[in-house]
């Protein structure tokens, strides 16, 4: 898992189609779902370890779940109005 943060300025552009994209992945369902459904794929996924057996990638797939989790609990918030913390 690729761990390093790239700063850059996007242009207005750039911002307006990550935006689209968000949308079009939200119009499906909310925040708050898609935050429930990954707790459930997530789970399956533990659950499922105990017939495959040892997986050294879980360490990168919990904190790659980790950060999906997060920004769905930021773009809810957003949705609510609430600032967010930058950092």
């Amino acid at each position: 898992m690729n761990t390093e943060t790239h700063v850059f300025a996007p242009s207005d552009p750039t911002l307006l189609a990550y935006g689209r994209e968000v949308g079009k992945l939200l119009s499906s369902s909310s925040a708050e779902t898609w935050s429930k459904e990954l707790w459930t794929i997530f789970t399956g996924y533990i659950i499922s370890l105990k017939e495959q057996g040892h997986a050294p990638e879980l360490c990168d797939t919990y904190f790659s779940f980790k950060e999906l989790i997060a920004f769905f609990e930021n773009v809810e918030r957003i949705g609510r109005g609430e600032e967010l913390l930058s950092g």
